[in-house]
């Protein structure tokens, strides 16, 4: 088991550039649970305050190591995170891709210790929230609460979506799907988008192989679903996507 830092050393010159101390980033991943719900200026200002800042951190860089002490969850402000556990032999499993506005290090709540590595996938910024001190808040702000659970269980639905019997083109359809949705979610374009991981860890996250997955994404674009240049991808027929990832998506 590898050790580490625990998220690396929040720099006070960086600073969210479309949030103030009374106005949360477009990408907080608390924005609902509070502006949304209609939370007044103090406690807006009391959540800010927790936050620190942290990045940039590089393409390979770990934001923590599995075994590492819990002791924050953070949201991503820029970039993608990946998180993964290696097995003793050596082997990779990739559990997710996180995206702006996405939270991590909510697993690590039960065990006290992080139960994976979360990893730099391209230029990446975060919010630490230091965990005693937000779960304290949260016992004075239901709102904040809530989301938090909303969070937690939006993790679990996540990590079991691909976990049924389902063809290698509706999980490929629902991945990208779920990604055009996440990425919707938070004001960016659903329809055109960069893949930042490899088709390596796609297809690992995806339980296939990485030939597989060339393979698929290749019919997709001869059947006009898609187009792919490199890393970037454009949704051409976003209802035939969805009728195809609709079995694993209701899973």
């Amino acid at each position: 088991m590898n050790s580490g830092v625990v998220f690396p050393r929040p720099n006070p010159k960086v600073l969210a550039d479309d949030g103030d101390e009374l106005r949360f980033c477009s990408t907080c991943a608390f924005s609902q649970a509070c502006l949304a719900e209609g939370m007044d200026k103090s406690a807006l200002m009391d959540l800010h305050v927790l936050v620190e800042h942290v990045g940039p951190l590089h393409a390979g860089d770990h934001v923590f190591r599995e075994g590492d002490p819990f002791e924050a969850i953070a949201a991503v402000r820029a970039g993608t995170v990946k998180t993964c556990t290696v097995d003793p032999e050596g082997r990779e499993q990739v559990l997710g891709f996180h995206l702006p506005g996405e939270v991590i290090g909510l697993n690590a709540i039960h065990g006290d210790r992080y139960p994976c590595n979360a990893v730099a996938l391209d230029t990446v910024m975060l919010c630490r929230f230091s965990f005693p001190r937000i779960a304290m808040l949260a016992t004075r702000l239901p709102n904040l609460q809530q989301q938090l659970f909303r969070l937690m269980s939006r993790d679990i639905g996540v990590a079991s979506l691909f976990a049924g019997n389902h063809s290698a083109d509706e999980r490929m359809a629902a991945f990208l799907v779920s990604f055009s949705r996440r990425l919707a979610e938070r004001g960016f374009s659903p329809r055109r988008f960069q893949l930042t991981m490899s088709r390596t860890d796609i297809a690992n996250y995806l339980r296939q192989a990485p030939e597989t997955v060339s393979r698929v994404l290749r019919r997709f674009e001869q059947s006009k679903l898609v187009s792919i240049k490199q890393r970037d991808v454009e949704i051409l027929d976003m209802p035939r996507l969805e009728a195809m990832a609709l079995a694993v998506l209701r899973h």
